[in-house]
């Protein structure tokens, strides 16, 4: 038995360094808390409870905190701060300066910069540690410059670079066709992200002469097509004539910014223009617009009327003097001509609807019955 335990000892080294390999940990020491059934030393996955004393809080989320021991290592050191410290936040798409300990004095000012892709909402960057809270962390949401994942072309890869979701601008994919097909000698083969939007990429041609793009064939130069079942002859040279789309350039290749009634441009960028309505109306459509290489826009936001006019002569049982504007959604309350009487009027899809009126005392949002009258001013125009 004494010889087969030595071979097994030593055909098995393994075992016996797994079970070397979970050392335990030493006591930590605490300034300004105390642990809960505390120990000289603690097993490999052992559990340590602490809380701390009045005016201090652990340096980490919650009253109370409780670290592991991992191989001879706490998962993390307990600690005590002050209670009107704050511990590192956690902001999503963002980097900022770590503290130089475990924690950020009160008044501290962090400054976070936006990995790439993304851009300060709000253009806030900065957040302020106060009385033991962040009361307003900045926040990085995607870039109206940024594109999603390229466009996938028939028979290519994308290579050199693994899958993502988002692109910065300017960044550049290069693709490349599978066995049997190329791509044609005046093609480039990569396409770029410009104001949010991918360059056109290139066409994988096959082996015997024939360009594929979208699952559609075609002979170059005969102005035959084929697409599953069937073939259908056009009078052009090729397919792809057809399906050409116009590239992203520089703005000023346009010319004079496009008007847009109702909006302003708030944002000149080198590829692209960005709108925003005034007040009082809504925007539909792109909010950014580029210029394409024919020398014509993209497609224009339209800013339609998101508002209702409340008109002196119209609205008699009303104290009104010059006309009332109310916003889309939007809730006022009027006094009648009658005294300590009023009503509450309501803009809905363009459409101005009212309440009796009602004595102060009474609840008319309860009480009194509403009256939808017919569209007013232009609310109801495009």
């Amino acid at each position: 038995m004494r010889y087969l335990g030595f071979i097994l000892l030593i055909w098995f080294p393994g075992g016996l360094q797994a079970q070397s390999a979970a050392q335990p940990c030493p006591a930590p020491k605490l300034v300004g808390g105390y642990f809960v059934h505390e120990q000289e030393t603690y097993s490999h996955e052992d559990h340590l409870i602490y809380a701390c004393d009045n005016g201090y809080k652990p340096a980490v989320e919650g009253w109370w905190a409780t670290s592991t021991c991992h191989n001879g290592t706490w998962s993390h050191t307990p600690q005590c701060m002050d209670e009107s410290a704050c511990i590192p936040p956690t902001i999503a798409n963002a980097k900022y300066t770590k503290a130089t300990g475990s924690w950020y004095e009160d008044g501290h000012i962090i400054r976070i910069t936006c990995d790439k892709g993304y851009e300060h909402k709000n253009r806030v960057a900065t957040a302020r540690c106060m009385n033991g809270t962040w009361p307003l962390l900045p926040t990085c949401e995607k870039s109206v410059k940024t594109c999603s994942e390229p466009p996938k072309i028939p028979h290519a890869v994308i290579v050199h670079r693994g899958y993502e979701e988002l692109f910065p601008e300017e960044s550049v994919v290069q693709y490349e066709c599978e066995d049997g097909y190329s791509i044609e000698a005046s093609q480039k083969n990569s396409s770029m992200c410009l104001a949010g939007t991918w360059t056109d990429g290139p066409m994988c041609r096959l082996g015997t002469g024939r360009v594929v793009e979208g699952g559609v064939s075609a002979d170059v130069g005969t102005g035959t097509t084929s697409a599953g079942h069937g073939t259908q002859h056009g009078d052009r040279g090729s397919s792809t004539s057809s399906n050409t789309k116009p590239l992203v350039v520089p703005i000023y290749n346009c010319g004079v910014h496009p008007t847009v009634a109702h909006g302003d441009v708030v944002q000149t960028a080198p590829m692209y223009l960005k709108y925003k309505c005034s007040a009082f109306y809504t925007q539909v459509g792109p909010e950014t617009v580029v210029c394409y290489n024919d020398d014509t826009w993209s497609s224009l936001p339209v800013c339609k009327g998101a508002f209702c006019v409340m008109e002196p002569a119209i609205y008699g049982d009303f104290e009104l003097v010059t006309a009332e504007y109310l916003m889309e959604g939007e809730t006022k309350n009027f006094q009648c001509v009658w005294p300590y009487y009023y009503m509450a009027a309501r803009c809905t899809n363009g459409r101005i609807s009212h309440s009796r009126c009602c004595r102060e005392d009474y609840h008319y949002y309860r009480y009194c019955s509403w009256i939808q009258l017919p569209p007013v001013g232009p609310a109801t125009a495009d």
